[in-house]
């Protein structure tokens, strides 16, 4: 008997261990680089204010331009602008139903011209071509590199009221103030209506009225002024230091009497507010202890608030005004995904609609209200609707003084067969650090997840203290903390990936562009002894440097990088700069680096990484740099984004062990230079030479 019972317990735990283990699965192929990083086939889908028409980006001969299609027979869509460079990025509608608008740069200057162009000639006019902004001496203000500054134009005001003309600001009269301008985008008449001669910006309403003006405080916080009826200025408002990045107004109603705010102040987690501007009196609308405020539906005409949106671990919406309340539960039945109304028409009959998974490309529908249908359109990207893509896992993980850090986790999907965001055994790891540091990670489609996955390493993005989103405490947590505890978050996650059984102790690699850049040769400098290896995308080097080359139109908001980075104008402040910047600890690189970097950065420039660069070199310390002659603050063109990537995965094959694609065409029609270290990149001198 005891024989029996011995065998059936066997049995038992033998089939236990059985059902425990996670069935077998065979790696995935390889996903190709341009199915990832190259154009999108359709995107950005917008519907002209009266319905007829729709527009999108695709590209034309691989550049990104605008195409329009009547509404009705999205099949005939044509291309209405003929850019050849760089792709358009951004474009909306404008109120003549007639026109689109859309802003360019060069080469990455990020000195944005207004383009509007006639869907029915085709013509595309310039509004803004100024090339020079005139010094005190008269003479045109210069870049280091010797060329002129060129004026950057920003739409201030789109208003359904004046189909004829825009409201833009121009720096074009001081590179460090933009003043307003009436622009009509018939004639490119151009009226100067608010010159700035000290304003971080401006608000304006409807009908085109300038309401509020905002200027820095010296301790970092916002002083909000209103026209005084006098041609001058009378305070409004105060917003102090730790609650200016989670505090400030949006828009008005319909009558221009009550102003719609985001607001921190008395809380932690920003709230929408309404003000009324004859009483003064205040209103909570809506408020999340978990997270800030994010997004809001607003009637386009009525100007009523209907929904709003706060994302913590993803983005949850919440229906405030029932004539929406079904419009939103029948889009939910269409497909699965994060639902955005990203367009809708002035009479509100019909929607733009995409749909947002993690494991597929942007599902895009136009919506008709009065019959309650969702035509479908397109998915961005074709191709990936039969590839196997990996899920994102939302994680919170602990820091050492006991903050959540709301994570993302990718694994390879052949090594997490059941989902549960655990692998067989510890993978190599690559901790992707947002830039900013004033944004953050959020759930949804990633291209650098899946393409990191998809070469079989587990893929961590941490929102450290400083990210935004999450409270106005965690927010203030990271001030001047760059290479700090802003720094022991991410060490925290990655000892959390260790510990949990995900991530190889030895095989983790850190990776970033921007502060993520920055990150990376903190962790290069600071921490060497955690990272195998480090990419490091127009990351600064030296954070006095960087705040002493700042460009010239972010002066207004100096005072923000001061309370919250560190001050360069003291010599405590520049000590402080110099003790938290990776240059000074150069001699600490003991691990591989690669850096890439755009000539025409404006924020970050070129010199960050050339001073690094050279004083590797200076110490004999191997490094590889990668440059781009037309590329700014990251890589917009497709080929240059391949080509990077191309670098940046044999260079983590070397390195962790991954999977590879071969280079392949990935540099063809890219302006990649290796200054330096080709040869330290198995194949790269080759492929530079092809």
């Amino acid at each position: 008997m005891k024989k029996q019972i011995f065998l059936a317990v066997t049995i038992l735990f033998i089939i236990s261990l059985i059902l425990s283990c996670k069935p077998a699965s065979k790696e995935v192929q390889l996903i190709s680089r341009n199915l990832l990083f190259g154009n999108p086939d359709k995107a950005s889908l917008q519907i002209s204010p009266d319905g007829k028409y729709i527009s999108f980006l695709a590209p034309v001969n691989n550049v990104l331009n605008v195409w329009v299609a009547p509404a009705d027979a999205p099949e005939k869509a044509e291309p209405v602008t003929k850019d050849t460079l760089r792709g358009i990025r951004i474009h909306f509608w404008a109120f003549t139903n007639q026109h689109v608008i859309y802003l360019q740069d060069l080469a990455g200057d990020e000195n944005w011209q207004v383009h509007v162009v006639n869907i029915a000639t085709k013509e595309d006019k310039n509004m803004t071509p100024f090339e020079e902004i005139p010094g005190p001496d008269g003479k045109p203000v210069t870049l280091p590199s010797g060329k002129p500054l060129r004026p950057r134009a920003q739409i201030q005001e789109v208003s359904h009221k004046f189909a004829d003309e825009i409201l833009v600001g121009l720096n074009k009269r001081n590179p460090q103030f933009n003043d307003l301008y009436r622009l009509n985008i018939l004639t490119g008449d151009l009226k100067l209506i608010q010159q700035n001669d000290g304003f971080l910006g401006f608000q304006t309403d409807d009908d085109y009225n300038i309401r509020f003006a905002a200027r820095m405080t010296p301790d970092g916080g916002l002083a909000l002024f209103k026209p005084d009826g006098k041609g001058g200025w009378q305070p409004f408002d105060t917003i102090p230091m730790e609650d200016m990045m989670t505090t400030s107004p949006i828009t008005f109603d319909k009558t221009g009497t009550v102003l719609y705010m985001i607001d921190s102040r008395g809380r932690n987690t920003a709230a929408l507010i309404s003000v009324d501007l004859k009483t003064d009196e205040k209103k909570l609308i809506f408020e999340d202890p978990r997270a800030d405020v994010r997004g809001i539906m607003m009637h386009p005409t009525e100007k009523t608030v209907e929904a709003v949106s706060v994302e913590y671990l993803r983005t949850e919406w919440t229906v405030l005004d029932e004539s929406v309340k079904s419009d939103l539960e029948y889009l939910k039945t269409i497909t699965d995904g994060e639902i955005n109304v990203t367009d809708r028409t002035l009479d509100d009959k019909f929607w733009a609609v995409a749909y947002m998974v993690d494991d597929g490309p942007v599902r895009y529908y136009f919506y008709d209200r009065a019959s309650k249908q969702a035509r479908f359109m397109f998915t961005n990207r074709k191709d990936l609707e039969a590839v196997k893509l990996s899920k994102m896992h939302p994680v919170v993980i602990k820091s050492r003084d006991g903050l959540d850090l709301v994570s993302y986790l990718t694994l390879p999907c052949w090594k997490d067969p059941d989902n549960d965001g655990r692998p067989d055994k510890p993978l190599p790891m690559v901790l992707y650090v947002h830039g900013g540091p004033w944004g953050r990670d959020s759930w949804g489609l990633n291209s650098t997840h899946q393409w990191l996955a998809n070469r079989g390493y587990a893929v961590l993005s941490v929102n450290f203290r400083g990210s935004t989103g999450l409270g106005k405490d965690f927010i203030n947590a990271g001030n001047l903390e760059w290479a700090g505890k802003m720094h022991d978050d991410l060490i925290d996650a990655v000892n959390w990936a260790i510990g949990a059984g995900i991530a190889d102790k030895n095989k983790v690699a850190i990776m970033g562009g921007s502060y993520g850049g920055y990150a990376t040769l903190v962790g290069m400098t600071f921490t060497p002894d955690v990272f195998a290896c480090g990419v490091d995308i127009v990351g600064p080097s030296n954070l006095r440097t960087l705040l002493e080359t700042i460009p010239p139109y972010w002066k207004p908001q100096f005072e923000l990088f001061a309370s919250r980075v560190g001050d360069p104008r003291t010599e405590e402040g520049r000590k402080f700069l110099d003790s938290r910047s990776p240059l000074t600890y150069v001699d600490r690189i003991s691990k591989p680096l690669l850096i890439g970097q755009g000539a025409n950065d404006p924020r970050v420039k070129q010199t960050e990484s050339d001073q690094i660069v050279k004083a590797m070199q200076e110490k004999n310390i191997p490094v590889t740099y990668v440059l781009y002659s037309d590329e700014g603050h990251g890589f917009a063109r497709p080929e240059n984004r391949l080509s990077f990537y191309a670098v940046s995965e044999l260079f983590l094959a070397q390195h962790l062990g991954g999977r590879a694609e071969p280079v392949g065409d990935d540099f063809k029609g890219s302006t990649i230079q290796a200054p330096r270290g080709a040869e330290q990149i198995p194949g790269l001198s080759e492929s530079l030479k092809k």
